[in-house]
């Protein structure tokens, strides 16, 4: 997903967490090179929010208050969008049956909140520079 020169990443945070998706926004901002367009905490306004702002990057979780993240995966990847978003699913259900299932539906990786967020926060940097 090739940037325009000194264009951000536009990131849209799919997260039901106010501390969690803080956390997110805050590492994104020392990071340097993106914008958070958006968040959605339920899958309904997640998918909607998505189509609507179209971003260059997805972050999921796979609870939500309402719905799951793996059906945002699978709608955002249905829908018909310009320029389809690398979609990150950042979780602590990090069961071998998830990981599959969001592989399965077109996620584009699957980071464990707990032990991989470290992995999580350079592939982002990697996005970005």
């Amino acid at each position: 997903m090739p940037q325009k020169a000194n264009s951000p990443v536009r990131v849209f945070i799919v997260e039901d967490s106010p501390l969690i998706r803080k956390r997110i926004m805050d590492n994104l901002r020392s990071i340097g090179g993106f914008v958070v367009v958006g968040f959605a905490e339920s899958e309904d306004d997640a998918v909607a929010a998505i189509t609507e702002t179209e971003p260059d990057v997805v972050v999921t979780d796979i609870r939500l208050k309402e719905g799951n993240g793996i059906e945002v995966v699978r709608q955002v990847r249905q829908a018909s969008l310009t320029s389809p978003p690398k979609i990150y699913v950042l979780s602590n259900y990090a069961s071998p049956e998830y990981r599959h299932e969001c592989e399965l539906v077109g996620a584009d990786a699957f980071f464990d909140k707990s032990g991989e967020y470290d992995r999580f926060l350079d592939t982002l940097q990697r996005v970005a520079h």
